[in-house]
């Protein structure tokens, strides 16, 4: 446990130091965001204290996480969090395939009206878009027209 405690504040430390000094080091594009590791390294620090005070306090020689209801609490919240972030990558995957992706530039008086319209509905700008584009109708003259709906 001193281990871990220790090799979390060395890299708590560097990790801070590197965040502050201007390296001139080009960060490759598959580096590690560096604010991010230092965060990281600082909650793992924490954490592994936390287990050690928990530890002390209970008397045990060994980290038992069954009897951990703060860390299994942690643990489960994580994983639906962890749940949610792989079901939203799926569906943007899947719409990624199917659908189209787009960004536009309306003009300030379409963009007030589809923020009025979102606002109102109590969807996203980009919610209030697709739906528009999923009712528009093309007819033989080559006319689009959005026939009258109720966004959901």
């Amino acid at each position: 446990m001193a281990e871990a405690i220790s090799e979390a504040a060395v890299r708590e430390r560097e990790t801070l130091a590197e965040l502050r000094s201007p390296s001139g080091r080009e960060q490759e594009p598959f580096d590690w965001d560096p604010e991010e590791l230092a965060e990281r390294w600082a909650a793992r620090h924490a954490e592994w204290r936390r287990v050690q005070a928990l530890m002390q306090a209970s008397g045990w020689d060994t980290y038992k996480p069954e009897q951990d209801t703060e860390g299994t609490l942690w643990a489960q919240e994580r994983e639906v969090r962890r749940a949610g972030f792989l079901a939203r990558h799926a569906a943007h995957r899947e719409q990624a395939t199917d659908g189209l992706r787009a960004d536009i530039l309306l003009s300030a008086r379409a963009g007030r009206l589809v923020r009025a319209l979102a606002a109102r509905a109590g969807l996203t700008p980009d919610q209030i878009v697709a739906q528009i584009a999923e009712n528009a109708v093309l007819s033989e003259e080559g006319t689009v027209s959005v026939p009258s709906f109720i966004p959901r």
